[in-house]
């Protein structure tokens, strides 16, 4: 196993999990586009942090959930509205 080299200080995740059967998930509620306003948001201000897709973060009761590390810090019932103080927690 080889640590990789990765230029990123900062890694954002956005569930975008899928359930089958109906079942009640972040891709229900959008969590597609507000990955990519997000990603388009950070992009215009930084190139040094990652803003990627990730599958169920076992939080979906709360709604759209999105992480950010290193910070540790766990946001659940996102919204598109959410975007800009999400951006200034990045940043911060």
């Amino acid at each position: 196993m080889i640590p990789p080299e990765t230029h990123f200080r900062k890694l954002i995740l956005v569930c975008t999990n899928e359930r089958e059967g109906g079942e009640i998930c972040c891709a229900m509620r959008g969590s597609a586009d507000i990955h990519k306003k997000l990603k388009a948001a950070v992009k215009e201000r930084a190139a040094d942090i990652r803003v990627s897709k990730t599958g169920c973060l076992d939080n979906c009761a709360t709604g759209v959930s999105v992480v950010i590390m290193p910070d540790d810090i766990w946001l659940g019932d996102v919204k598109e509205t959410d975007i800009p103080e999400i951006i200034e927690l990045i940043f911060k």
